[in-house]
């Protein structure tokens, strides 16, 4: 699974990186080295061509950064609740199951990061007997944004007004799919990343979601390293989160 993931990059870098037509970013997120669900993250999305009515102008599609809420709220949904257990997507069954098949079709969307969080559980055991989970930090390893799969909804809340400019919810969820040999050994889960050739098509809302669009990363793209259990804690918050753990600390981990 994904549960944590860290994301530092101004929105001015990531309208530059992805090559985003509008930025739909109202003010600036703090960068961020502890994001957990429910909070507000970045995400890359293109809005489809719309045609012109009575009540709209005509639209030619475009890319946008907007910022999302982390847990997918179906548009079916008769409460946003549901969104706290949809942070994660199954990259095996996106295509089949209610939540998402609709957001897989035509909504996807990329979630810059800087990296994720996965806990491996040592062979130390706590005060209670259990065994003590050591954070690990994973990134690309060339230093360049992980741009994780993503799906994302908009839901209309039904307890709002129709003039109410937050009657739309717009939320995300991270797709997973199965970890890298060299990762595996970490965690069996890991979210799907969209290499750069990937991009345009990924975020196609013309393009069907098709199995053809689940492409696994290249292996050896990632790498990982142990970090400070605080990152355990959505409370702390801070860079000193991603510093490698010294040497001298890293004895019986993987």
């Amino acid at each position: 699974m994904c549960g944590r993931y860290a994301s530092s990059r101004k929105p001015e870098d990531l309208v530059e990186e992805f090559e985003v037509v509008e930025n739909r970013v109202p003010a600036p997120l703090a960068a961020d080295y502890n994001v957990a669900p429910t909070k507000e993250v970045y995400a890359v999305l293109e809005r489809p061509a719309r045609p012109a009515s009575e009540e709209t102008e005509a639209r030619e599609a475009e890319r946008q950064l907007r910022v999302l809420t982390w847990g997918l709220v179906p548009s079916w949904a008769k409460e946003a609740s549901i969104g706290n257990r949809m942070i994660n997507a199954r990259v095996e069954t996106v295509g089949e199951k209610p939540a998402y098949k609709r957001a897989f079709a035509a909504r996807r969307c990329l979630l810059p990061a800087d990296g994720y969080y996965e806990w491996y559980p040592t062979e130390r055991t706590n005060a209670k007997g259990k065994p003590v989970k050591q954070p690990f930090f994973i990134r690309p390893r060339d230093g360049t944004v992980l741009a994780m799969a993503g799906l994302y909804e908009i839901w209309r809340d039904p307890a709002r007004a129709d003039d109410d400019p937050d009657r739309f919810r717009w939320t995300c969820t991270v797709l997973t799919t199965e970890a890298e040999d060299s990762l595996g050994h970490i965690h069996d889960r890991m979210p799907m990343m969209v290499e750069r050739e990937r991009w345009d098509e990924w975020l196609d809302p013309s393009v069907p979601g098709q199995s053809s669009l689940l492409v696994p990363a290249s292996p050896g793209t990632l790498e990982a390293y142990p970090v400070t259990t605080l990152v355990s804690n959505v409370r702390n918050n801070g860079r000193e989160l991603l510093e490698p753990l010294p040497l001298e600390d890293q004895e019986e981990l993987p």
